[in-house]
């Protein structure tokens, strides 16, 4: 099996492979399918024997955080661990299809860090990451920044993230204080291109989510600035590109092609889908010509750095 490439993530100094994990398909009922422990072992080992490195996962991911605790916590000198905090201690997962519930105290910022390292069998997590983008106000008018802060002191968290979107994240890049940057972009999702960018130029680490997904034909119905995703793939001519490469192997391969990405985490339950996802990662960016190539015509469909 041909090693992944690894990239430095920003000022952190972590060399994470370009392929990362998202725990979040292992999260379980009531959100997501059900997932066994067996399962969820399986999957979480063939992660790190693969040579992935970095693993991404969130208390807002149902039984995520506990499925990688029983399955590779004794492994965790192989893996670099994120999570997220801001997510309610104790709340029950919200219904399928809606938003968990966050509240940016310093109080459930400590309990959510606290939980995650119980939940996950270790004493420290390399990452936590601000979920949903709050304001700078949200951040620290109730303590919520200062507390990471001091978990960081503590040795308990190495570095500080922001799972960032527009229009908050502009204000987050200036505010100097995250090593990393969590945000979400595909070829079929490119508005926040220009912010990635000056993330990357203020020494922050890009982590990208919805590097393939967002690509996926079972993703296509979603709208994206009133336009269905699928209408930007039809509009700028993706397939004639592909030369003998399927659309999954293409999107993931365009989202490694960024320059400022570290990683690009990518979820699955299926060890085969999780080959599929190697081997595409494997071969690289695109060439050059083909990369050029699909940013004109997708930019001329509507995909396009805001």
């Amino acid at each position: 099996m041909p090693d992944l490439p690894r990239r430095t993530l920003g000022r952190t100094g972590l060399e994470v492979t370009a392929l990362g994990y998202g725990a979040m398909e292992l999260r379980g009922e009531p959100r997501g399918p059900a997932v066994s422990d067996d399962d969820a072992s399986r999957i979480l080992n063939a992660v790190l024997d693969s040579g992935i490195n970095f693993i991404d996962t969130s208390p807002d991911y149902g039984n995520s955080e506990e499925h990688i605790g029983r399955s590779i916590a004794h492994r965790r000198g192989e893996y670099f661990l994120a999570s997220k905090c801001g997510c309610i201690v104790g709340a029950p997962p919200a219904p399928a299809g809606q938003r968990n519930p966050h509240v940016f105290t310093a109080e459930n910022v400590r309990a959510g860090v606290e939980q995650s390292l119980r939940r996950m069998k270790t004493d420290y997590l390399d990452l936590v990451q601000f979920h949903i983008s709050p304001s700078r106000t949200e951040l620290e008018e109730q303590g919520a920044l200062e507390e990471l802060k001091k978990l960081q002191a503590e040795g308990k968290v190495r570095f500080l993230g922001m799972s960032g979107t527009l229009p908050n994240l502009r204000q987050h890049i200036s505010m100097g204080v995250f090593d990393e940057f969590q945000i979400p972009y595909s070829a079929l999702e490119r508005e926040h291109e220009a912010a990635i960018a000056e993330a990357a130029a203020a020494g922050a680490g890009i982590v990208i989510r919805g590097g393939v997904a967002r690509g996926a034909p079972a993703e296509w119905d979603r709208a994206r600035q009133g336009l269905p995703v699928k209408d930007r793939w039809e509009g700028a001519k993706l397939d004639d590109l592909l030369n003998g490469m399927s659309r999954m192997e293409f999107t993931l391969r365009f989202t490694l092609s960024l320059p400022e990405l570290a990683t690009t985490i990518v979820g699955t339950r299926n060890p085969a889908h999780l080959q599929e996802n190697l081997d595409a990662a494997a071969k690289g960016p695109l060439p050059a010509d083909v990369y050029d190539e699909a940013k004109r015509r997708l930019a001329d469909a509507g995909s396009k750095p805001e």
